[in-house]
């Protein structure tokens, strides 16, 4: 899907459309699943990430395996702080796995499906341990610091949870490139602001505000009121659609790292960064509803997506 290479304002990510302002733990384990981990994780993909399961399609099926494991633990570690209903909790989870990561290391991994899917993948490709240990920490910061009060620090939250699980797709396919990396980055930062955006309703119903706190503080957006009136607050279209731009920038900053080759990225490289047709619909439905994050349409999943990634893959770009 090509899109404009700059931001047309106010309020247009894409240049078209209207621009007018509107003021307005997982901890079953079951037998299966130790028995047959790879299949345990294909599963738990499937029922709790319809973006990333539709991707996985696209690697290379001696990968697919390692994928699976991969995404698994990274929507097992995202949902946390969700999942308990003390802190406390939340950190024991996060301990587990730290010290499961260390075991899977040694050769030893616990006897939990997706840690004995994990350490397979670790023996048919390199995953470097500090990539997982960086998601583990900046999730247990997040058990801790729900709100970002700087942009700064959202991106740098992005770019250890997000980001990050991109190296690890780039990793387990050999991919060790500076390009690919610097690419991956980017599109790390869009994917988790656009995620961010896309749950902001879900967020805000129990008491937590996922946009920076001086970008709201810039709009005379009044938190409290965001829990109670929802999408009618003041200030809160111009906020989303602050945030939103930002993730645009670096979702152009993405492509802008393979215009060497006429925004043709690598075969082999090309289905990590299909993880960029999500981000690009969440944004043009963001655009579509003016900003308002508390539109149910936001909700419902974008039926063009499946033809939109095969379209993708097979063009070689996002």
């Amino acid at each position: 899907m090509v899109l404009l290479p700059t931001l047309l304002r106010p309020r247009s990510l894409w240049g078209f459309g209207s621009c007018r302002r509107l003021h307005a733990g997982s901890d079953s384990r079951s037998g299966a699943g130790i028995s047959n981990p790879a299949e345990y994780c294909r599963d738990f993909v499937r029922k709790h990430d319809y973006e990333g399961y539709l991707t996985s399609q696209l690697y290379p099926q001696r990968f697919q395996g390692g994928y699976f494991a991969l995404r698994a633990l990274y929507i097992e570690l995202a949902t946390v702080r969700e999942a308990v209903s003390q802190t406390t909790l939340g950190q024991a989870r996060l301990v587990f796995w730290r010290d499961a990561m260390r075991d899977i290391y040694n050769n030893k991994p616990p006897h939990h499906p997706i840690a004995l899917a994990i350490h397979d993948a670790t023996q048919h490709s390199r995953l470097p341990l500090y990539h997982f240990n960086r998601i583990i920490e900046a999730r247990e910061q997040e058990l801790h610091n729900q709100t970002h009060l700087t942009l700064e620090s959202m991106v740098s939250h992005a770019e250890s949870t997000s980001s990050t699980f991109l190296y690890l797709l780039l990793a387990m396919l050999n991919l060790p490139s500076s390009t690919l990396a610097h690419a991956a980055s980017h599109l790390g930062v869009a994917q988790s602001l656009t995620t961010l955006l896309r749950a902001l309703s879900f967020h805000a119903s129990k008491g937590v505000m996922v946009i920076p706190a001086e970008i709201t503080a810039k709009h005379g957006v009044n938190q409290q009121e965001v829990f109670t009136k929802g999408g009618s607050s003041h200030g809160l279209e111009d906020a989303v659609f602050e945030l939103a731009t930002v993730a645009n920038d670096h979702l152009l900053t993405a492509r802008d790292t393979f215009k060497e080759t006429g925004g043709r990225v690598p075969s082999e490289a090309m289905p990590v960064f299909l993880a960029a047709i999500p981000v690009v619909s969440i944004l043009r439905r963001l655009e579509a509803i003016n900003f308002n994050a508390f539109d149910p349409s936001l909700q419902i999943r974008d039926w063009k997506l499946p033809w939109q990634v095969w379209r993708s893959y097979y063009k070689g770009s996002f």
